[in-house]
């Protein structure tokens, strides 16, 4: 028995890209959208001019804070119409937008509380439509058009602007009159919404009434059903495309697109995809169109090569496979078993629970589920096996209409018997989950497990039990966790650790399989042994279609990529180019031809420089060569865009003292702490096919520090130089101060050479007059000593003396020749010379003494003995003794120290 499910269409639908209000950060209802020609969106938004260029959104507000209310693009500018207000904006060198006013130049008129809901360009002129008047922009100079209507939208056809009046038709403003046209009749009463071009005519769509087509100067009638359905949701908006058909923009039912030469419709609306179903504004550009809703922006791709079957009521849940018989297609997915009747997706009653695998094996849909295995047939559901856990089914090679299939308890045989009736049996030997199962031939089967590892098994020959197994465990395998099986061109292939291996039966081990190595970290999830589909296991998920040849596409596609389940990914075959990948709410189809040729005529636009800033500010983007300061460089920030393309991806390279390349899926690029110096950054757009445009090409120079600068430099030579001259002239001044040094050293030498000479000289001339001294003190000592014998002697022989008067005379003669005060006065003179202060510190330190006393000091110092002492002071030794006892007293010298060494040290 078949239930109903939710009443969903199997229409496939293209991808719709949403952008909701917290992404671009402005208001919620976009009442204009524009796109220039390179591809840059326009939105007339709540809170000012949105404007995206692919990669970013940027709200752009009027000085007067108002809602915008139309949006239109016209070479270089971007008219923009609000409350009593209207100009346009223009980029500034840094990519900014700014805005002049035109209402300026409105003369002689005044506002009746107007809003300007249509800008509409047109040869020379830009008109700004409110509902009440006409404002025309030609030569920096408006003229004011006042009609006797209610206008509600404006059209060129046929070289000329025509006019919708509100319950009145149409009008054509010739030589700025209104001028009404034949049978406006038939628009009697009704309100145009919009009015566009369209096959050689002026296609007209009214509020509640439906469209029509004006033609040749006649009204032509529209589609019945689709305008019943115009009628019903209220047109709003239209739009015609390059591919024949026409969009319309409802404000109850979202969007339709209508093929004119098929007359079908597909109808885009909340349930399948759309923020919300109403359409306040549509543009388009190339093969997509963008809608702005009362909430959000969206964008539908028209003629992708992907389109969507997407569940948004999370009933279906993750689709695990899909399998198509007789053209109707079977879905397996975690809440049961679905299938489509009349585009009606219905659901086979009794079949909740998890379903792993949808098959056509032997002519039957077979399902594996987690209560058992079902066949399929027509609106029956017939039990197969209680087995629990269906996971895979593999065809026994060699045998006709013979399956294993692997279950959460192990292998079952499936064997269909000429009755249609199918027979199972266990295998016996293998009793845990088996998810993966391949022949390596006839009786040797590969099954993987989950936490286990990887098994080999030999089969006896009516395949019931394993004769011989063999487990592979981490001694061959980086790890045993979660590897992944495959039969790829007769040869067992395994993946573990995101490594690709084979099995080499010739030396029975398992070694690298080099053909794979560009996949290393990719899954796997459809092969045929001639088309192959990977998956990056990264945060991207993106695909890899690849022949393992020359034919190698990466699909990058959010709608695809962000619904992908993990480890749950698969890739069914419909034919020849078309492919089914398995969704988390739904499908996706995928045509490679259709992709194929979508590539091969779209051509590579080259990447535009959005937004180059530094740390202190942004550079004029109509550069291509920029100097910044060090100071500033820590963090230089480069957006690139490319708004021709629907999700673009970029590859980089960066040339100079530090080198990076890297593809990227944003054009924004963050380049942290470079060195100074001069760079390349060449940017490249990159197709699905991996071909790159041509590049975009930034050199900048990062000046180096302020201590590295020229400037810098320029001081450190000078410095240098200033280091060197005044070490120079340190050294010069060192090596003076040491020649002057050694000059007062020579001299000093010199000086006391000199001394030393007149020292050793006066030390000759007193050692002469000492010896001099003493010569003359010992001569006068001798005669002293010589007279005084004779004295004695004569004294002796008295009386030998006849004559008593001579002897008195003889006498007197001898002691006249002692003449001791003479003797002395020529010693003093002689002892002065060599002791000039002697006497003097004698004196002044012992001042008792007497000329007598300093007599024999004098004798004393010259170290003359008593004996030689005594003639000299005409005394006897005796004498002399008694003195110089009686001076030992006077100087205060005791009987331990020598009186004569006293008086030598004595200056």
């Amino acid at each position: 028995m078949l239930l109903p499910f939710i009443g969903t269409a199997q229409t496939l639908l293209p991808p719709i890209y949403n952008y909701k209000v917290f992404e671009y950060n402005a208001g919620a209802q976009n009442w204009g959208l524009s796109i220039d020609e390179n591809g840059h969106v326009y939105a007339a938004n709540d809170k000012g001019l949105l404007s995206y260029n692919g990669e970013e959104w940027i709200l752009n507000k009027l000085p007067n804070n108002t809602v915008v209310r139309s949006v239109a693009t016209n070479k270089d500018r971007v008219y923009t119409g609000s409350y009593e207000e209207f100009g346009y904006w223009e980029k500034s060198d840094i990519g900014q937008l700014n805005y002049t006013s035109l209402t300026s130049l409105i003369k002689n008129h005044t506002f009746t509380s107007e809003e300007f809901w249509q800008i509409l360009p047109f040869k020379e002129s830009v008109y700004f439509r409110s509902f009440s008047t006409l404002y025309k922009y030609e030569g920096e100079k408006i003229m004011v058009i006042d009609p006797e209507f209610v206008v509600t939208a404006l059209a060129v056809y046929n070289n000329e602007v025509y006019v919708a009046a509100k319950n009145e038709g149409l009008y054509v403003l010739r030589e700025n009159q209104f001028k009404s046209i034949a049978n406006k009749e038939v628009l009697k009463n009704q309100t145009i919404t919009d009015m566009v071009p369209f096959d050689n005519g002026l296609f007209i769509g009214t509020q509640l009434n439906g469209c029509l087509l004006f033609k040749d100067d006649a009204f032509l009638p529209f589609n019945t059903d689709m305008n019943n359905r115009l009628k019903e949701h209220q047109l709003n908006k239209i739009l015609p495309l390059d591919t024949g058909e026409i969009v319309f923009g409802t404000i109850k039912n979202g969007i339709y697109i209508y093929d004119n030469l098929k007359g079908t419709s597909r109808n885009l609306n909340r349930n399948t995809g759309l923020q919300n179903n109403t359409v306040l504004s549509l543009a388009k550009f190339n093969d997509q169109f963008w809608a702005g809703l009362e909430s959000g922006i969206d964008r539908i791709q028209v003629n992708s090569p992907i389109t969507f079957y997407t569940d948004h009521t999370g009933s279906l849940g993750t689709v695990h496979d899909v399998a198509i018989k007789d053209r109707t297609t079977y879905l397996g997915s975690n809440t049961g078993i679905y299938y489509f009747k009349d585009d009606e997706l219905e659901f086979f009653e009794g079949s909740q629970g998890h379903v792993w695998d949808v098959e056509t094996i032997a002519n039957d849909v077979l399902v594996g589920h987690n209560t058992g295995t079902f066949r399929l047939e027509g609106d029956r559901l017939q039990k197969v096996s209680n087995r629990a856990g269906g996971y895979q089914f593999v065809k026994v090679p060699e045998r006709n209409n013979v399956f294993l299939q692997g279950t959460y308890t192990g292998v079952s045989k499936y064997e269909k018997e000429a009755s249609g009736k199918w027979d199972t049996n266990s295998i016996l030997g293998i009793d845990f989950p088996v998810k993966q199962l391949c022949f390596e031939d006839n009786r040797t089967i590969w099954a993987a497990h989950h936490y286990k590892g990887l098994f080999r098994f030999k089969l006896n020959e009516n395949l019931s039990a394993v004769e011989d197994k063999v487990t592979f465990g981490t001694n061959v395998l980086p790890n045993i966790y979660n590897v992944k099986l495959y039969r790829i061109k007769n040869q067992i292939v395994i993946q573990s650790e995101g490594k690709w291996y084979k099995y080499d039966p010739l030396v029975g081990e398992i070694v690298l399989l080099e053909e794979f190595e560009p996949f290393t970290d990719m899954s796997l999830i459809y092969e045929d042994g001639e088309h192959f589909w990977f998956l990056k296991d990264t945060e991207t998920k993106e695909l890899l279609y690849t022949d393992l040849r020359e034919n190698t596409i990466a699909i990058s596609e959010a709608q695809l990529n962000q619904r992908l389940m993990p480890d749950m990914e698969r890739a069914v075959r419909r034919n020849d180019s078309t492919y089914l990948i398995t969704l988390s709410d739904g499908f996706a189809q995928m045509n490679l031809i259709q992709l194929k040729r979508h590539l091969q005529g779209a051509a590579i636009p080259v990447p535009e420089l959005s937004v180059f800033s530094d740390d202190a500010k942004r550079h004029a983007i109509t550069e291509s060569d920029f100097e910044i300061p060090f100071i500033d460089a820590q963090d230089l920030r480069f957006q690139f865009s490319a708004p021709r393309m629907v999700q673009p991806r970029y590859y980089y390279t960066l040339q100079g003292p530090l080198e990076q390349q890297e593809y990227a899926t944003v054009g924004t690029l963050n380049f942290q702490n470079l060195p100074h110096g001069s760079y390349e950054l060449r940017v490249h757009t990159v197709s699905m096919d991996h071909k790159k445009s041509d590049p975009k090409i930034i050199t900048f120079n990062i000046a180096p520090p302020w201590y590295l600068s020229k400037l810098s430099m320029l001081g450190y030579l000078l410095l240098v130089i200033a280091v060197i001259l005044g070490v120079r002239w340190y050294n010069r001044q060192k090596l003076k101060r040491k020649h002057e040094l050694l000059k007062i050293n020579l001299e000093r030498e010199q000086e006391e050479r000199l001394a030393q000479l007149e020292k050793e000289k006066l030390e000759r001339e007193i050692k002469r007059k000492q010896t001099e001294l003493a010569r003359t003190t010992m001569s006068v000592a001798k005669k002293n000593e010589l007279i005084l014998e004779l004295k004695d002697l004569m004294v002796l022989n008295k009386d030998a003396f006849s004559n008593k008067q001579r002897y008195r005379s003889l006498t007197k003669k001898l002691d006249g020749s002692i003449n001791e005060n003479e003797d002395w006065k020529n010693f003093e003179v002689n002892f002065k010379e060599l002791h000039d202060d002697f006497f003097d510190n004698l004196l002044q330190q012992f001042p008792k003494l007497t000329p007598k006393d300093l007599k024999l000091c004098a004798y004393l110092k010259m170290n003359l003995s008593s004996k030689e002492i005594a003639p000299l002071m005409a005394i006897s030794i005796r004498g002399v003794e008694i003195h110089r006892y009686r001076l030992r007293k006077k100087l205060g010298i005791d009987s331990s120290q020598n009186l004569s060494n006293f008086l030598i040290k004595f200056k």
